[in-house]
């Protein structure tokens, strides 16, 4: 079990960085939000809601460019004539 919370926290740490990075960001809209809120302005609301949805759509879109590029990466690694005996050159 620590051998496989280790590999997951190994391959998972590289695909969470974008959001270490955007999360002061998403934090600083979400309190706003909450401000606008408290004093009824609708229209603030809605702005803030939209930012922090931009931001999220940006991790997400940063997560998937990470994880073509790891596919993309080990694509390249794969030996491309391999043997009948299942051995590489």
């Amino acid at each position: 079990m620590t051998r496989i919370r280790a590999l997951a926290t190994a391959v998972l740490l590289p695909l969470l960085f974008p959001v270490h990075l955007l999360r002061p960001v998403l934090e600083f809209r979400l309190v706003k939000l909450r401000a606008a809120r408290a004093s009824g302005d609708r229209g603030a609301i809605s702005i803030e809601l939209a930012l922090a949805v931009i931001v999220l759509v940006a991790i997400a879109g940063a997560v998937v460019y990470a994880i073509t590029q790891l596919g993309t990466n080990v694509k390249n690694k794969i030996p491309q004539n391999v043997p009948d005996g299942g051995q590489a050159p």
